[in-house]
């Protein structure tokens, strides 16, 4: 049986059928990311005889119906057997289609799959990828997550800045309207009418595929990206050298005397391999994460006296102050750092609490660059370089409440 189906432009037949295991896909709307994804699932679907299921999962029933229908549509009615109640395609091959709904997770815990389609993932819980992940273990079957940007604070876009910084056995791709519209999917008037008739940050996230500006972000998404450069050569002037706790990485930063990055090392070894990368630096001072298991590493590396060490204890309040530091930094722009270092800055968060102001990554994420970072820009600022002093105030303090709250709190 031969079936030929439409082509695909080819920016987005690359995102689509990328080798990797995993593909994430973020993409502007009718950009053709679900189309694609169809045919791709198809060819996964007729390429094995036997009894092989495979699984597209969209947010609500009524999307997983549309992909289902529009399946059919693509197919001769001879090549498939239908269940419209359960919105199942069978194949002469014996592989079977199944398109399900994200709107109860622990229903998608099912068969054994040997692919799957996440559509619309931005817009799903975190658990309906659990599931889906789960499903796919036996087999080692691909994976393909799609969706339009929505905001920051999701799981899709979380696993696309993981796919984006290099994840093994992951794809990241964008398709923006203006790639659609090169390749003959969306009429460029039509762009531009959106562009008019929409708001700002909508058009952007989901035209063009850019996240809505996050107001917990402690330095500002637009001065992050202001800062945005590359690995300088030179010599560098400090180091900040954060160290992994369990899964984290160690992760050490150089800062030339003009705030540019000119070293930087993100890595997982054992601890003594860690404190030989770390003696090899020599040359210049370095600020080294001395919290918990990082004591007896900087005390080691003190003792070997081949570069000048000193330790830093994070602690709410100390965390605090070398954030402020690093925040005066970006925004008045005396550093560079590379692209890795900026996708944490952006994912970087701040929350008040009864006991202050608290900074960290989101829960999946890290912030092993942006406190290696943090360090080398403290180390500068005792060194006297980068001419960046250490702010009162650089965050937005907690409401302080008024005299009928403190009267009410008091009696």
């Amino acid at each position: 049986m031969v079936i030929h189906g439409p082509k695909l432009y080819p920016k987005q037949f690359e995102a689509i059928f990328a080798p990797e295991r995993y593909a994430c896909i973020e993409a502007s709307t009718k950009a053709g990311k679900t189309f694609g994804c169809l045919i791709w699932q198809l060819h996964q679907v007729l390429s094995h005889v036997g009894h092989r299921n495979h699984v597209w999962c969209a947010p609500v029933y009524v999307q997983a119906r549309v992909a289902y229908d529009r399946a059919k549509q693509m197919l001769p009615v001879q090549t498939y057997t239908k269940n419209d109640g359960d919105l199942t395609l069978t194949f002469p091959n014996q592989a079977k289609w199944f398109f399900r709904s994200a709107e109860r997770p622990d229903s998608l815990y099912s068969d054994d799959y040997w692919s799957a389609v996440l559509d619309e993932a931005s817009r799903m819980r975190e658990e309906s990828w659990h599931a889906i992940r789960s499903t796919i273990t036996k087999t080692r079957g691909q994976c393909r997550l799609i969706g339009n940007v929505k905001g920051r604070k999701n799981f899709f876009y979380m696993m696309s800045r993981k796919a984006q910084g290099g994840e093994p056995d992951y794809s990241y791709s964008m398709l923006t309207a203006w790639d659609a519209v090169e390749g003959g999917v969306l009429a460029r008037q039509e762009i531009h009418d959106a562009q008019r008739d929409l708001p700002d940050q909508v058009f952007k996230e989901l035209y063009l595929c850019q996240p809505a500006d996050n107001a917990t972000n402690p330095f500002g998404l637009d001065a992050i990206r202001r800062c945005l450069g590359s690995v300088a050569g030179g010599k560098p002037f400090v180091y900040g050298i954060d160290l992994a706790k369990s899964h984290d990485w160690t992760v050490i930063i150089g800062l030339g005397r003009d705030g540019n990055v000119c070293y930087y090392d993100r890595f997982q070894k054992p601890w003594q391999d860690t404190i030989k990368e770390i003696e090899r630096l020599k040359g210049a001072p370095a600020l080294i994460d001395s919290t918990g298991v990082g004591d007896p590493i900087v005390e080691s590396v003190q003792r070997t006296n081949k570069i000048h060490a000193e330790g830093f204890k994070f602690t709410s309040g100390s965390k605090q102050q070398i954030m402020e530091g690093l925040a005066v930094a970006i925004q008045r722009e005396r550093i560079r750092y590379p692209e890795e270092v900026a996708r944490e800055l952006e994912l970087f968060e701040y929350e008040y609490s009864r006991m202050g102001v608290k900074y960290s990554a989101p829960p999946g994420a890290h912030d092993d660059c942006v406190c290696a970072l943090a360090l080398a820009v403290e180390m500068a600022r005792r060194m006297g370089g980068l001419g960046v002093d250490r702010p009162r105030r650089a965050t937005p303090q907690a409401p302080k409440p008024n005299r009928m709250n403190r009267l009410k709190t008091f009696r």
